[in-house]
């Protein structure tokens, strides 16, 4: 283990389960002190559990910015600056063209695309010049997906941030990327499919048509994100990775 965040301090939103949970546990496997945030008590608890090492669990929901404040607030009481903030949180449901709720566009959009603006805007006292940010996208930022539009769209806006804020915080040299995953084995996509059957057929028709021939892995897409927030990736700026085993790529 190289522990090449030792003495770093790296926010995950979004860290109980999936993506962010296997990212917090690569964070404080390689020396970092890892806040993580989650909704619900109990899974927040379990994952401070899994991940050990110096983790911080902070009850929040991303989209209310009074929680937000509060995780800073804890960030405060502990340390002086962060080094990494990786904006994670987020999700979505299926609901085609024709069936999209006022409901289902705010609750998207206030999570995704709300939560990690000011996710990431109300962490800025706190990060050091030439600390680095990470933002989760999704091939959906340039895929079409059926009756997936708003959470697509939403995804489009995130990789966007990273592009404009590449740009307001030049000065700073704070890094700021967008990794974006494809399919990959959570709770999450689980929930998406629902159960059964015709669940299963459904993942592994998506995993035919992934070159890699297979769904991703929520620790291969960790490597991935470690990698933005490191300094191997010092010249790497403003990007959206795709982490998808080729599925957009053909």
């Amino acid at each position: 283990m190289t522990r090449k965040f030792e003495n770093k301090v790296v926010i995950v939103t979004g860290g109980t389960s999936g993506i962010g949970l296997a990212t917090a546990k690569a964070f404080s496997e390689n020396g970092a002190s890892v806040f993580i945030t989650g909704r619900r008590k109990e899974a927040l608890d379990a994952a401070v559990k899994t991940i050990g090492g110096k983790v911080t669990g902070v009850q929040a929901d991303m989209s209310v910015l009074a929680d937000i404040d509060r995780l800073y607030d804890a960030v405060q009481q502990q340390h002086s600056q962060i080094d990494v903030v990786f904006a994670n949180a987020g999700g979505g449901e299926f609901a085609p063209l024709g069936a999209i709720t006022e409901a289902h566009y705010q609750q998207t959009f206030d999570t995704n695309v709300k939560g990690t603006l000011f996710t990431v805007q109300k962490a800025l006292p706190l990060l050091r010049d030439g600390a680095a940010v990470v933002l989760t996208s999704s091939t959906t930022s340039i895929s079409g997906t059926p009756a997936f539009s708003v959470y697509s769209a939403t995804k489009a806006a995130v990789r966007n941030f990273a592009r404009n804020w590449i740009l307001d915080l030049k000065d700073r040299h704070i890094r700021v990327n967008a990794i974006s995953p494809g399919l990959t084995d959570t709770a999450g996509v689980n929930e998406l499919f629902g159960s059964g059957a015709q669940a299963e057929d459904a993942k592994r028709h998506m995993a035919g048509l992934i070159p890699a021939g297979r769904i991703g892995q929520p620790e291969e897409i960790a490597k991935a994100v470690l990698f933005l927030a490191s300094d191997d990736a010092s010249f790497v700026n403003g990007i959206e990775l795709f982490v998808d085993g080729g599925m957009v790529q053909i």
